[in-house]
Formats: structure tokens, C-alpha cells, sequence
């Protein structure tokens, strides 16, 4: 099926005038929350709210929340969730959020969720969040971080074990040698899947005992892990 084929299929399956209402993807380091975010953008036409692009942006702008963080980064200090809150707030007066959203490293902890339920609840006619977790197991998730090499030059990405080039570390297209980013390692990988489970299953536990979350299998074909989460999204809003 063609990637045109797969949406309008998916499309065709859902209710008219559906809304997808705010969505939390939920998934351990290298799941591939990117890839179905952007897929799931594109079907739907809603758009990626990341709370680091939300910083970077008001840093740049100068704004008054921007100042405040970036007061608070040069003393070496972890910007608090009530500023980050501001922030979110703020990003969902948008009107390209009317209908939904995809919400990227947020809410990250308990209080950040409680944070959001309260603040969604307080808006007439706004629905609240649901969260799916994409699930892949630990052994296909070391393979997919510590796989991973990149072309210096054209930047294309392979991974040794899945998608290798044909020319053991060396690029196809321009036949330099691969690289490895330093962090790529599994001594790294386990550090960064302590801190995802610590932060997260408080937040996996709230949005479950709410009725409000939902897991697929992220280890089947991006088009196929597409459609289960856009199955999923639609039974928790019905």
C-alpha cells in the first residue's frame, strides 16, 4: 500500500468531522515518536507542540518568559515547570491547535500533567488528553541506539543492524566513512531508559487510572505502528 493509499484508508475509517483533541506520545528513547508524530501530523493536519522548541523560540524572541529562562540557564539552573507551563499555555491560544495536537516532552512528570488536565479542563469546549505509549522491547531498542551511524557528509543514517550500508560502515552514496555519535552507547542508552521510566510511569499510571491511555506495538512497520495509534486516539475519544 502506498503511503497515499495508507492515509486515505485511515482517513476513511474515522468518523466525520473528527477531532483528535490533544495527544501525548508516550515511548522509551528511540521508539520513534518523531516519525509518527509526523506522520500522524500529517493526516490529521495538527500540529507538534515540543517544549524545547517552545524555549528556543521565546529565548530567541526576547520574550518576557524567554528572558526569564534564559536568566535562569546562565546561572546553570533547570527552568521550572511553572515557566514551562506559561509557555504551553500560551502556544495553545494558537488557532492551528483548534482541533488537536501532538505534545512532545510534555507533560514530562506528574505535576506537569496534573498541571495540564486542570488548565484543559478550565477551557470551555476543550477536550482533554489522551496518551498512547509505543512499546518496543529492550533488546530491539539497544540495537536501533547503538546501531546507529551517520554519513558525516550527506548525513544519511544507516543502523549496522537493521538498515546496514552495503559496504560495512561506509556510506552508499558517497562512499565516506560512517560515524557514531558519542552518545550512542549502551552505557548512555541505560542512563537516559532510567530517567525515562523514573520521570514517565507516574505519568503512564495517571493517564491509565483516568482511562485516558492506550498501547501499541512499535516494533511493526511505520505505517502500520500509524495506524494502531490513530485506532487507538479514536477509541479513547469515543
Amino acid at each position: 500500500m502506498s503511503e497515499a493509499q495508507f492515509r486515505a484508508a485511515a482517513e476513511s475509517a474515522l468518523p466525520v468531522n473528527f477531532t483528535p483533541g490533544p495527544i501525548l506520545l508516550l515511548g522509551a528513547p528511540g521508539v520513534g515518536k518523531g516519525t509518527q508524530a509526523k506522520e500522524i501530523m500529517k493526516a490529521w493536519s495538527i500540529p507538534q507542540i515540543s517544549t524545547g522548541d517552545l524555549l528556543r523560540s521565546n529565548v530567541e524572541k526576547g520574550s518576557d518568559l524567554g528572558r526569564q529562562a534564559q536568566a535562569l540557564m546562565d546561572r546553570g539552573e533547570l527552568v521550572p515547570d511553572d515557566l514551562v507551563n506559561q509557555m504551553v499555555a500560551q502556544r495553545l491560544l494558537e488557532p492551528d491547535t483548534a482541533t488537536g495536537y501532538i505534545l512532545d516532552g510534555f507533560p514530562r512528570t506528574l505535576g506537569q500533567a496534573d498541571w495540564l488536565d486542570a488548565h484543559l479542563s478550565a477551557q470551555r469546549g476543550t477536550v482533554p488528553v489522551v496518551a498512547v505509549s509505543i512499546q518496543v522491547s529492550y533488546n530491539q531498542l539497544l540495537r536501533r541506539i547503538t546501531g546507529r551511524r551517520m554519513c558525516p557528509v550527506c548525513k544519511t543514517i544507516y543502523n549496522i543492524y537493521l538498515q546496514p550500508p552495503r559496504v560495512d560502515e561506509v556510506c552508499d552514496k558517497d562512499g565516506t566513512q560512517l560515524v557514531r555519535r558519542s552518545d550512542d552507547t549502551e552505557e548512555v542508552f541505560e542512563e537516559r531508559m532510567r530517567a525515562y521510566e523514573s520521570l514517565t510511569a507516574p505519568v503512564v499510571e495517571h493517564y491509565r487510572g483516568l482511562g485516558r491511555f492506550a498501547q501499541v506495538d512499535g516494533e511493526r512497520a511505520v505505517e502500520a505502528v500509524t495506524s494502531g495509534i490513530m485506532a487507538a486516539i479514536e477509541k479513547l475519544r469515543s
